[in-house]
């Protein structure tokens, strides 16, 4: 057995024992007792939270606040567990984020010093901003306090909300809140840039059956329209993304023909017109004319804004 391994076997199985001596491991691994203890010596330089114990029933343990429950988890498993939570790091730092990706780190470190994954994300100023927005959120579901903000609809309208909180969900770019409103007596979703003077009330709540509502929430699906689009080359990676390779295929020597799904309604829209001039629906006719109007409103609010300013209006 090669050291990496011994080391990562000394680290699972302190993990599962209190205390294991010197002797032990020596004969399950078949090396020298110095040779434990060179291996005990590196993983403390590692900032293994290992400690001794003298005496007749002594040995090695790890510290407990370190323990996880890892026994169906390999080195490859905790690799991409830290990888996940160093981006999620990286997108809501809070003490227990940073505590568990420490607590990962020292079982991984120096097993496996490169990560063969790494999780990028735009250091966006609006996401640092919302960091206080999220922090409150978090605590208020920890203690179950009811949280009362401002809320403004994509209308603009602005409404004062009292909620009990129950889950914060990241889709995309964006971080939701979930939650039981008190003024409309159902569950509700709520986009965090939205919200407007959060804070958490004093008052506490009995939690709802949340998990009923889940599997409700999981069922529905907006209705979606199957449309066929021409695509340039240079969005095609984009859509593979979203939709797979089956939803692709060769069209002509300058563009792919593209089957894809997307809401009917102006998130649609939005969506499709974030590609410009690189996608050009073909089917089904009924969409293409409600896109192109979509279009036109959008054109004119332009051709407005230019003739106000030629006339001085």
């Amino acid at each position: 057995m090669e050291k990496v391994e011994r080391l990562l076997s000394i680290i699972m199985i302190l993990l599962k024992k209190d205390i294991v001596s010197t002797k032990v491991f020596a004969q399950l691994f078949n090396v020298s007792k110095r040779t434990i203890l060179r291996d005990m010596e590196t993983l403390s330089l590692s900032n293994i939270p290992i400690y001794s114990v003298n005496g007749i029933h002594g040995g090695y343990g790890i510290m407990d606040e370190y323990k996880v429950d890892k026994r169906l988890l390999s080195t490859s498993d905790l690799e991409n567990i830290l990888t996940a939570l160093g981006g999620l790091g990286q997108i809501l730092i809070s003490e227990e984020v940073e505590v568990t990706i420490k607590k990962i780190e020292a079982m991984v470190s120096p097993l496996s010093p490169k990560s063969s994954i790494q999780l990028s994300f735009y250091e966006w100023e609006g996401r640092s901003e919302i960091l206080q927005t999220l922090k409150i959120c978090q605590e208020s579901i920890l203690k179950n306090r009811l949280v009362t903000f401002d809320y403004i609809d994509k209308n603009g309208t602005t409404t004062n909300r009292v909620v009990e909180p129950y889950q914060l969900h990241f889709s995309e770019s964006s971080w939701y809140l979930k939650g039981f409103c008190l003024h409309r007596q159902s569950y509700r979703t709520f986009k965090l840039s939205r919200i407007d003077h959060l804070l958490m009330d004093e008052n506490t709540f009995n939690p709802r059956d949340y998990l009923l509502e889940q599997e409700h929430e999981a069922s529905y699906q907006p209705e979606l329209v199957a449309i066929k689009a021409l695509i340039s080359p240079s969005i095609k990676d984009k859509l593979l993304e979203r939709y797979g390779r089956k939803s692709i295929e060769t069209y002509s020597s300058e563009y792919f023909l593209a089957t894809i799904y997307v809401p009917q309604n102006s998130i649609g829209f939005q969506f499709l017109a974030g590609f410009g001039t690189n996608l050009e629906i073909i089917e089904p006719k009924a969409y293409v004319e409600e896109f192109r109007d979509y279009l036109k409103e959008m054109v004119e609010r332009y051709t407005l804004k230019d003739l106000k300013e030629d006339y001085h209006v």
